[in-house]
């Protein structure tokens, strides 16, 4: 017998075991103390083995949410999340979610259990093809062709995770699960990533020492690679700006004077400004996607005539998305020490400038919490005109900034934060700041809705010591609500706050901007969710008063963490919208037929 991390142990050699027995222990050689799911025939073999392996197997309502969760253990933990479903409907349901994870970089791991291969081909009770529904989202698809490798496709599908950082998926026949085989356990694969190459490591540090106004990318990269330590020494050596890459608001601490938080749709002001002057721009563990570099606010800050220099452990992500001059093969906490050592034996140009570049981002930092903090409404016309219609309606209606600023003061220390995809919680990403790393969880360029809550779930399972906050406009909020009840059957307490302001936000805008507010299946209608949250068992708040946002959450917070109680806080919002996600991605209608000729 050998032990693992967490004191289990786990057999050694070659021995007879069922298949059953083999996936288990593989589990218990990779740490896997949590598997989301729901029951299923197809797999209760080895499930029936789960407890005295020292693995429990949370249930869900449904299984996007398992793989969500699965996501968001995995992303605050920096460990595997595993999800599992019954063959078929049980496991396309996963197909969203696992998709989110991708876009995410999580090492979460799907076990799919398949038809039996007796029946294989002849349209038998909930048989699927389930290989190429995950093709496009997974690093690595392992098949267990024959029972006798179960053990082997087992535990790579869990190295693969890791190597590649990414879902990978197993897939069983159900009969293998049973019978007897000779085989061995492996031990995980233990990865050593380097900082890169010599010759491009020194070609960086050159561009970075010869730059008079550098500024660093902090990508989710610095997260994975608990890099945050090493960025903040480069940063603080070039005296350079920091900004966060889309989505990853926690990959560099809001205290830091030379924080000047996220790029891209509704960022910090400051930071894009800041970059825009850019010479050189250190890309630190980001992709640079699309999305996180588009004009916002006005500005069309990425700097055009910058030299890039790239760092990603990924090759495919280099000079993918922006024209490099350096491209670094690396793993960004080992590239940043690297980078530093090499500057610390050369001339470094903006050394000259260090106090006055200190006074700039302290001065564009100061201006955009000045606006920030004046910005209290939508100023554009529909924005108006909802504001104006919200005063001529029964009840008190808040605007969304400065609910969003409340939240933002009242949040407490260590928070978890996972927002959904919409129209108020991408605003949010001009207020949500962390001091530290693995905080912030969001569906990134997958930007599927229902992702907040089972997100947060999974997050706070894996860091029950740490406060648990989900942010959800009420169209999101409704794919995804059912799971307060795996919150509250499984003891797994967090805070939710639901933005209703009775709209599908994001792509109402959108309506607004090109269609003439021609609204059409944009309107959501629902009494109460605090309601609804308290009939599933959880605390119900409603608020609709200003000052009472702030104290709702922090009695929240106070419930979730000394009293194991999961609230829903709905917040009355009006229907104000900021702006539309990508002013590029739509044109201006034209219609050729008599019969549409208004409709322009």
């Amino acid at each position: 017998m050998a032990s693992t991390k967490t004191g289990r142990e786990v057999v050694k050699g070659v021995q007879r075991m069922t298949p059953s027995e083999a996936f288990v222990e593989t589990l218990v050689a990779n740490d896997v103390e949590t598997i989301f799911g729901i029951m299923g025939s197809a797999f209760m073999d080895a499930m029936d083995i789960f407890a005295p392996a020292g693995i429990e197997l949370v249930p869900v309502v449904h299984e996007q949410g398992a793989a969500h969760m699965a996501d968001g253990y995995s992303r605050a933990s920096g460990r595997h999340g595993v999800v599992i479903g019954q063959n078929g409907p049980g496991i396309s349901n996963c197909v969203t979610a696992i998709a989110a994870a991708y876009w995410a970089h999580s090492p979460v791991v799907i076990v799919t259990p398949e038809a039996g291969t007796n029946g294989i081909g002849l349209g038998g009770f909930q048989e699927a093809n389930q290989l190429p529904m995950f093709q496009e989202f997974t690093k690595y698809q392992g098949h267990v062709s024959n029972p006798a490798r179960m053990a082997e496709f087992t535990a790579r599908c869990f190295d693969r995770a890791k190597a590649e950082m990414g879902p990978t998926q197993l897939n069983i026949p159900r009969d293998y699960f049973y019978g007897e085989i000779e085989t061995e356990i492996r031990e995980p694969a233990v990865i050593d990533r380097g900082p890169g190459g010599p010759e491009s490591l020194d070609r960086a540090a050159k561009l970075l020492a010869e730059a008079e106004f550098p500024v660093i990318v902090s990508g989710g990269g610095v997260v994975f690679a608990d890099g945050v330590e090493e960025c903040k020494a480069l940063a603080e050596r070039l005296g350079a700006p920091v900004v966060n890459s889309y989505q990853h608001n926690d990959s560099f601490p809001a205290s830091h004077p030379l924080w000047c938080g996220p790029l891209g749709y509704q960022g910090s002001k400051a930071g894009m400004k800041l970059i825009k002057d850019a010479d050189v721009v250190l890309a630190l563990g980001t992709r640079l996607g699309p999305f996180g570099t588009l004009p916002q606010h006005g500005l069309n800050y990425w700097p055009e005539d910058a030299k890039i220099i790239q760092v990603d452990a990924d090759a495919d992500m280099l000079g993918l998305v922006k024209k490099i001059e350096v491209g670094v093969l690396g793993d960004a906490k080992q590239a940043a020490s690297a980078l530093l050592e090499r500057l610390n034996n050369l001339d470094v140009a903006s050394d000259k400038t260090k106090d006055e570049r200190a006074e700039r981002i302290r001065s564009e930092k100061d201006a955009w919490e000045k606006e920030l903090s004046e910005w209290t409404e939508e100023r554009d016309d529909f924005s108006q005109d909802m504001i104006a219609e919200a005063e001529e309606e029964e009840g008190n209606w808040l605007h969304p900034r400065q609910v969003l600023r409340a939240l933002e003061e009242a949040m407490p220390e260590r928070v978890m934060v996972s927002t959904d995809i919409g129209n108020i919680n991408s605003v949010a990403h001009s207020y949500l700041r962390f001091e530290e790393p693995r905080s912030f969880f969001a569906p990134m360029s997958f930007g599927n809705c229902g992702y907040a809550l089972p997100t947060i779930i999974g997050a706070k399972k894996a860091c029950p010591e740490r406060p648990a906050i989900a942010y959800a406009g009420d169209g999101a909020w409704g794919m995804s609500m059912v799971e307060v009840m795996t919150a509250v059957r499984h003891d797994i307490p967090v805070t939710a706050v639901v933005f209703h302001n009775r709209q599908w936000g994001a792509e109402k805008k959108n309506q607004v901007e090109f269609y003439n507010r021609r609204f059409v299946a944009a309107e959501i209608d629902t009494d109460s969710f605090a309601e609804i949250a308290r009939a599933m068992g959880a605390e119900g708040v409603t608020v609709d008063q200003l000052d009472e946002v702030g104290p709702a959450l922090k009695a929240a917070i106070d419930a979730q963490m000394n009293e194991g109680k999961t609230t829903v806080i709905e917040i009355m919002c009006n229907r104000e919208l900021g702006d539309p996600f990508r002013r590029d991605a739509l044109k201006k209608p034209v219609r050729l037929l008599d019969k549409y000729k208004d409709y322009v």
